[in-house]
Protein backbone atom coordinates (compact mmCIF):
# COMPACT_ATOMS: atom_id res chain seq x y z
CA UNK A 1 0.00 0.00 0.00
CA UNK A 2 2.65 2.29 0.74
CA UNK A 3 5.08 1.36 -1.95
CA UNK A 4 2.15 1.93 -4.58
CA UNK A 5 1.27 5.31 -2.65
CA UNK A 6 4.91 6.36 -3.01
CA UNK A 7 5.31 5.01 -6.66
CA UNK A 8 2.09 7.46 -7.26
CA UNK A 9 3.70 10.39 -5.72
CA UNK A 10 6.69 10.27 -7.56
CA UNK A 11 4.86 9.43 -10.99
CA UNK A 12 2.67 12.38 -10.32
CA UNK A 13 5.98 14.59 -8.77
CA UNK A 14 7.59 14.09 -12.30
CA UNK A 15 4.64 14.43 -14.51
CA UNK A 16 4.14 18.13 -12.46
CA UNK A 17 8.21 18.68 -12.86
CA UNK A 18 7.97 18.15 -16.73
CA UNK A 19 5.41 20.84 -17.29
CA UNK A 20 6.52 23.28 -15.29
CA UNK A 21 9.86 22.73 -16.08
CA UNK A 22 10.14 24.78 -19.49
CA UNK A 23 8.04 27.90 -18.03
CA UNK A 24 10.51 27.79 -14.69
CA UNK A 25 13.35 27.44 -17.27
CA UNK A 26 12.59 30.33 -19.27
CA UNK A 27 11.72 33.02 -16.43
CA UNK A 28 15.19 31.77 -15.08
CA UNK A 29 16.84 32.66 -18.44
CA UNK A 30 14.85 35.94 -19.05
CA UNK A 31 15.19 36.75 -15.41
CA UNK A 32 19.14 36.13 -16.01
CA UNK A 33 19.17 38.30 -19.10
CA UNK A 34 17.58 41.50 -17.75
CA UNK A 35 19.64 40.95 -14.90
CA UNK A 36 23.23 40.69 -16.52
CA UNK A 37 21.86 43.88 -19.20
CA UNK A 38 20.70 45.69 -16.83
CA UNK A 39 23.69 45.79 -14.91
CA UNK A 40 25.15 47.82 -17.86
CA UNK A 41 22.46 50.41 -18.75
CA UNK A 42 21.46 50.98 -15.14
CA UNK A 43 24.70 53.26 -15.23
CA UNK A 44 22.36 55.48 -18.22
CA UNK A 45 20.99 56.91 -14.70
CA UNK A 46 24.02 58.07 -13.32
CA UNK A 47 23.01 61.28 -12.94
CA UNK A 48 19.74 60.77 -10.79
CA UNK A 49 20.15 60.90 -7.47
CA UNK A 50 20.02 57.17 -6.02
CA UNK A 51 17.16 57.68 -3.07
CA UNK A 52 14.80 58.01 -5.89
CA UNK A 53 16.51 55.05 -8.29
CA UNK A 54 17.44 52.86 -5.65
CA UNK A 55 15.69 51.00 -2.50
CA UNK A 56 16.11 51.86 1.25
CA UNK A 57 17.16 55.44 0.80
CA UNK A 58 19.75 54.72 -1.82
CA UNK A 59 21.50 51.86 -0.31
CA UNK A 60 19.48 48.98 -1.35
CA UNK A 61 18.95 47.59 -5.12
CA UNK A 62 17.36 50.02 -8.04
CA UNK A 63 13.92 49.36 -8.32
CA UNK A 64 12.80 47.00 -11.34
CA UNK A 65 10.85 50.54 -13.02
CA UNK A 66 14.25 52.04 -12.68
CA UNK A 67 15.82 49.66 -14.63
CA UNK A 68 12.74 48.96 -17.42
CA UNK A 69 13.32 52.96 -18.33
CA UNK A 70 17.40 52.35 -18.31
CA UNK A 71 16.83 49.83 -20.75
CA UNK A 72 14.35 51.58 -22.84
CA UNK A 73 16.88 54.63 -23.35
CA UNK A 74 19.88 52.18 -24.09
CA UNK A 75 17.46 50.83 -27.21
CA UNK A 76 16.71 54.15 -28.17
CA UNK A 77 20.83 55.38 -28.15
CA UNK A 78 21.53 52.16 -29.94
CA UNK A 79 18.87 52.87 -32.44
CA UNK A 80 20.16 56.61 -32.81
CA UNK A 81 23.61 55.27 -33.41
CA UNK A 82 22.74 52.94 -36.02
CA UNK A 83 21.16 55.80 -37.35
CA UNK A 84 23.72 58.02 -37.35
CA UNK A 85 26.13 55.39 -38.92
CA UNK A 86 24.34 55.53 -41.99
CA UNK A 87 24.85 58.97 -42.78
CA UNK A 88 28.82 60.59 -43.50
CA UNK A 89 28.63 62.54 -40.19
CA UNK A 90 27.58 59.41 -38.35
CA UNK A 91 30.47 57.36 -39.95
CA UNK A 92 33.39 59.99 -39.27
CA UNK A 93 31.96 60.11 -35.41
CA UNK A 94 32.48 56.38 -35.08
CA UNK A 95 35.84 56.37 -36.85
CA UNK A 96 37.00 58.68 -34.38
CA UNK A 97 35.37 56.91 -31.48
CA UNK A 98 37.61 54.20 -33.09
CA UNK A 99 40.60 55.61 -33.15
CA UNK A 100 40.70 56.75 -29.62
CA UNK A 101 39.72 53.27 -28.08
CA UNK A 102 42.78 51.93 -30.33
CA UNK A 103 45.31 54.27 -28.84
CA UNK A 104 43.94 53.40 -25.12
CA UNK A 105 46.72 50.92 -23.79
CA UNK A 106 45.31 47.45 -22.98
CA UNK A 107 41.59 48.44 -23.93
CA UNK A 108 43.01 49.02 -27.30
CA UNK A 109 44.18 44.96 -27.55
CA UNK A 110 40.55 43.88 -26.05
CA UNK A 111 38.51 46.44 -28.51
CA UNK A 112 40.55 45.76 -31.61
CA UNK A 113 40.02 41.59 -31.78
CA UNK A 114 36.60 42.69 -30.80
CA UNK A 115 36.10 44.69 -34.01
CA UNK A 116 37.74 42.46 -36.22
CA UNK A 117 35.28 39.42 -35.03
CA UNK A 118 32.51 41.35 -35.47
CA UNK A 119 33.73 42.71 -38.91
CA UNK A 120 34.49 39.13 -40.02
CA UNK A 121 30.99 38.05 -39.17
CA UNK A 122 29.12 41.09 -40.32
CA UNK A 123 31.19 40.47 -44.13
CA UNK A 124 30.86 36.43 -44.19
CA UNK A 125 27.32 35.40 -44.99
CA UNK A 126 27.64 31.79 -44.40
CA UNK A 127 28.45 32.70 -40.64
CA UNK A 128 26.27 30.55 -38.50
CA UNK A 129 23.89 30.37 -41.05
CA UNK A 130 24.59 26.42 -42.44
CA UNK A 131 24.03 23.80 -40.42
CA UNK A 132 26.75 20.81 -40.72
CA UNK A 133 27.28 17.16 -39.62
CA UNK A 134 31.15 16.02 -39.17
CA UNK A 135 32.84 13.16 -37.71
CA UNK A 136 34.08 14.48 -34.36
CA UNK A 137 35.67 13.64 -31.78
CA UNK A 138 36.83 10.94 -33.83
CA UNK A 139 35.95 8.28 -37.04
CA UNK A 140 32.35 6.81 -36.51
CA UNK A 141 31.15 9.67 -34.40
CA UNK A 142 29.30 12.40 -35.31
CA UNK A 143 28.85 16.18 -34.13
CA UNK A 144 26.56 18.68 -35.10
CA UNK A 145 28.31 22.19 -35.85
CA UNK A 146 28.04 25.30 -37.45
CA UNK A 147 30.20 27.07 -40.12
CA UNK A 148 32.03 30.53 -38.91
CA UNK A 149 34.26 30.85 -42.39
CA UNK A 150 34.54 28.99 -45.45
CA UNK A 151 37.25 31.99 -46.84
CA UNK A 152 41.13 30.83 -47.44
CA UNK A 153 42.93 31.91 -44.51
CA UNK A 154 46.72 31.39 -43.70
CA UNK A 155 45.42 28.40 -42.52
CA UNK A 156 44.21 27.07 -45.97
CA UNK A 157 47.91 28.81 -47.40
CA UNK A 158 49.94 26.64 -44.84
CA UNK A 159 48.24 23.49 -45.81
CA UNK A 160 48.21 24.07 -49.52
CA UNK A 161 44.58 23.22 -49.35
CA UNK A 162 40.96 25.02 -48.76
CA UNK A 163 39.45 24.23 -45.49
CA UNK A 164 36.76 25.05 -43.34
CA UNK A 165 36.48 26.20 -39.93
CA UNK A 166 33.30 24.80 -37.93
CA UNK A 167 32.23 25.79 -34.06
CA UNK A 168 30.73 22.66 -32.45
CA UNK A 169 28.95 23.90 -29.27
CA UNK A 170 28.57 22.13 -26.02
CA UNK A 171 25.38 20.65 -24.89
CA UNK A 172 22.97 21.46 -23.11
CA UNK A 173 24.59 25.00 -22.98
CA UNK A 174 26.24 26.12 -26.23
CA UNK A 175 27.94 28.72 -24.53
CA UNK A 176 31.20 27.23 -25.31
CA UNK A 177 32.27 24.79 -27.34
CA UNK A 178 35.27 23.85 -30.13
CA UNK A 179 36.51 25.46 -33.42
CA UNK A 180 37.30 22.14 -36.06
CA UNK A 181 39.31 23.02 -39.34
CA UNK A 182 39.13 20.86 -41.45
CA UNK A 183 38.76 20.05 -45.56
CA UNK A 184 34.90 20.73 -47.25
CA UNK A 185 34.62 17.23 -48.12
CA UNK A 186 34.69 16.21 -44.48
CA UNK A 187 31.71 18.60 -43.91
CA UNK A 188 28.29 17.06 -44.88
CA UNK A 189 25.75 20.16 -45.16
CA UNK A 190 22.16 19.49 -43.43
CA UNK A 191 19.01 20.31 -44.54
CA UNK A 192 18.47 21.91 -41.16
CA UNK A 193 17.99 25.99 -39.81
CA UNK A 194 20.21 27.38 -37.32
CA UNK A 195 17.46 27.44 -35.22
CA UNK A 196 16.85 23.51 -35.18
CA UNK A 197 20.27 22.93 -35.19
CA UNK A 198 20.71 24.90 -31.58
CA UNK A 199 17.35 23.14 -30.66
CA UNK A 200 18.56 20.02 -31.52
CA UNK A 201 22.27 20.33 -29.48
CA UNK A 202 19.94 21.95 -26.65
CA UNK A 203 17.45 19.19 -26.02
CA UNK A 204 20.89 16.81 -26.23
CA UNK A 205 18.73 15.20 -29.76
CA UNK A 206 15.38 14.92 -28.25
CA UNK A 207 14.05 17.61 -30.53
CA UNK A 208 14.09 17.32 -34.06
CA UNK A 209 12.78 18.17 -37.22
CA UNK A 210 9.14 16.33 -37.80
CA UNK A 211 11.07 15.14 -41.49
CA UNK A 212 14.65 14.25 -40.53
CA UNK A 213 16.68 16.11 -43.03
CA UNK A 214 18.44 14.16 -45.64
CA UNK A 215 22.13 14.13 -43.83
CA UNK A 216 20.91 12.39 -40.71
CA UNK A 217 18.21 9.84 -42.13
CA UNK A 218 21.31 7.70 -42.56
CA UNK A 219 21.53 8.17 -39.13
CA UNK A 220 18.33 7.12 -37.71
CA UNK A 221 17.81 3.90 -35.57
Amino acid sequence: MNKSLFARWRASFFTGLIVILPGVVTLAVVKWFFGTVSSLTDLLLFFLPKTTTHEDDGTGPIHWYWSLLALAVSALLVTVIGVLARHYIGKRMITMADNLMLQVPVLNKIYGTIKQVDAAFAGNKNSFKTVVLIEYPRPGIYSVGFITSEQDDPVSAKLNRKTVCVFIPTTPIPTSGFLVILPPDQVTKLDMSVADGFKFIISLGSITQDNPPPGLRGLQP
